[in-house]
């Protein structure tokens, strides 16, 4: 099996871009419900509430809402995407492992923040796209 030199479709680097822009989407709109509607105390508090350092809280709101500006302008996308993962998976094994696999179940289950990491691991490899600030 040999190894395509080029892209399999000069329409990937927008297939990219359209990733990256909508993973930077939904970490705006998580970072903000934490900062708007909850609060970063509100969030300190639902933390602790699992057992969690409230920091931890404060620490995620704060990296949702820079992962989300790096992706939607493109800052180093790929590398900073990946550090979404991390918090993904940690919603999976502290909130939604628990409910099941269907985001449907009853507090949502593991589907979707999997789903949601595994599209950021596809941006690290496909890359920034076009329109980025700073690629590679």
């Amino acid at each position: 099996m040999s190894t395509p030199s080029r892209s399999l479709s000069p329409l990937a680097p927008y297939a990219a871009t359209l990733l990256r822009l909508a993973l930077g989407g939904l970490f705006l709109a998580h970072g903000l419900t934490k900062l708007l509607v909850f609060t970063p105390a509100g969030t300190a508090a639902y933390f602790r509430s699992l057992g969690l350092p409230g920091a931890l809280g404060y620490f995620t709101l704060v990296a949702e809402l820079g992962i989300a500006t790096a992706l939607l302008l493109g800052v180093y996308a790929r590398w900073i995407g990946l550090l979404g993962v991390p918090l993904l998976l940690g919603t999976i094994v502290t909130v939604h492992g628990a409910n099941g696999f269907s985001f449907a179940n009853t507090g949502g289950g593991w589907e979707y923040p999997a789903f949601w990491a595994l599209a950021l691991v596809v941006l690290f490899l496909l890359g920034d796209g076009r329109w980025s600030l700073r690629s590679r």
